[in-house]
């Protein structure tokens, strides 16, 4: 078969701890990235750009940062939306206040921004868990959104409290088409996700996962829990930040507070559980699956309805497309609870052994 790993000997700890230690790997994600660089830009349309793969790419980042507080660091959270709407709105204002300001420096910015809320609402997730934890990061997630509302000065005093995006120009050059859009949406999310599959595999993600196996037994071997659990806070906070203002700037360009409401955190909590918790793939399998199957419904469900000799009224489409989806969903946790990273993963061992029975 194509993926086994019989013959690869690893000569040297480098070797073996490298990001892809498997040949198949390797050349996987390369043929990933080089479609995703090369051969979709030239084949793409506008509407691929704008409806499907930015916003999969923008939510795919969101749900990676929640993926590392809840699958990896066990820190329930349903505020994701709340720290998405600081980064948007950081981001307006470091670029509306600060006219010399570069685009990409005010991104990050407004991802630190987050990541000082994400702490400052963290601070509960020193004295309690689980559902409690869930319950103040709701708080997090309304308080935010009401902030924004009530106080004008993050909206530059807009009267509907609406933000328009300024256009994008990094080193003279002005992103104001899909495609170029879509590429530095690309550049941004696969550079943060190699990051963050970095930092998993550090020490502080090794403590992350340790306080959340048992927090006491990991206290008790020398792991700081309380910075450990306020640096998943506080990383994840940056993602969901930067993703925030990507969905601002890139996505939607013209953005309100209302648009950050707890539907969409639900979404992205949805894509890391469907995806995987714990996996950085898991997020991204995930985020399509949530993502770009709706539109898929939405899309060919009059052509399915009229095969199957069933006429059935526009409005009525689009309700029987949240049922097929929400069933769905829970198909797939009765079936595979671990999510599609799991299923992956068990693909890849049947792989290893065939022939041969597992």
């Amino acid at each position: 078969m194509l993926y086994r790993e019989a013959g690869q000997f690893k000569t040297s700890y480098q070797a073996d701890q490298q990001l892809f230690p498997i040949r198949q790997d390797r050349i996987g994600v390369l043929a990933v990235l080089i479609v995703a660089f090369a051969v979709i830009p030239l084949i793409g349309t506008e509407y691929w750009f704008q409806a499907i793969l930015i916003p999969f790419l923008v939510l795919s980042l969101a749900a990676l940062g929640l993926n590392i507080l809840t699958g990896y660091a066990g820190q329930l959270s349903l505020g994701t939306a709340a720290f998405m709407a600081v980064g948007a709105f950081g981001a307006y204002n470091l670029v509306l206040r600060i006219p010399w300001m570069p685009i990409l420096l005010g991104f990050v910015l407004a991802g630190l921004c987050a990541a000082l809320v994400g702490m400052l609402f963290g601070l509960p997730s020193l004295r309690i868990k689980g559902f409690y934890l869930a319950v103040t990061t709701l708080a997090a997630q309304f308080f935010v959104v009401w902030a924004l509302t009530h106080f004008g000065w993050f909206s530059n005093y807009s009267s509907s409290g609406v933000i328009s995006a300024p256009p994008i120009q990094i080193a003279g050059y002005r992103f104001d088409t899909p495609r170029s859009l879509y590429l530095l949406v690309l550049a941004i999310v696969v550079l943060l996700a190699l990051v963050a599959k970095n930092l998993v595999r550090s020490e502080s993600g090794r403590a992350w996962m340790a306080v959340r196996d048992m927090d006491v037994a990991a206290a008790v071997i020398g792991i700081p829990v309380t910075k450990t659990k306020l640096t998943a806070f506080a990383v994840s906070s940056f993602y969901c930040g930067v993703a925030g203002a990507l969905y601002a700037f890139v996505y939607l360009g013209t953005v309100e507070p209302d648009a950050f409401n707890l539907d969409l955190s639900f979404r992205i909590l949805f894509m890391i559980v469907i995806g995987g918790l714990g996996s950085i793939l898991g997020s991204f399998l995930g985020a399509a699956f949530i993502t770009l199957f709706p539109i898929f419904l939405s899309r060919y469900g009059e052509s399915l309805s009229s095969a199957m000799g069933v006429e059935l009224p526009s409005g009525m489409i689009s309700n029987v497309v949240l049922i097929v989806f929400g069933a769905l969903i829970v198909f797939f946790l009765a079936v595979e609870p671990l999510g599609f990273a799991r299923l992956w993963q068990t693909v890849k061992e049947k792989l290893r052994l065939w022939p041969f029975p597992h």
